[in-house]
């Protein structure tokens, strides 16, 4: 994923609780609708016992629009009252990358 820079990412890592029914599917829901938002860039996760998500953004406006987004308010108050047990938010400005493949 070759993106113009600077831009920025929002790190989202995650431990989930016991019961996540329905987790998995509003995940999908919200990256579905990340993608529709104006300034959305790109999305990358892995899960095993800690989540993490990276979405990639524009502009800092752009992440905060996506914050302040009706059903993502929903899916975030969700998250916090069922699904997690603790998560944290970083939010970065990438200037620079590199990256390497063989195959």
């Amino acid at each position: 994923m070759e993106l113009k820079k600077p831009y920025y990412a929002v790190i989202f890592s995650s431990i989930t609780t016991q019961d996540d029914r329905g987790y998995t599917e509003m995940a999908q829901q919200m990256e579905s609708l990340a993608k529709k938002q104006a300034g959305f860039l790109g999305f990358e996760s892995a899960r095993d016992q800690i989540g993490i998500s990276v979405s990639y953004w524009e502009s800092l406006a752009a992440i905060a629009d996506w914050k302040m987004q009706a059903d993502h308010l929903f899916a975030q108050k969700k998250g916090r009252e069922e699904w997690y047990k603790w998560y944290k938010v970083r939010i970065c400005m990438v200037e620079r990358e590199y990256e390497f493949g063989n195959g």
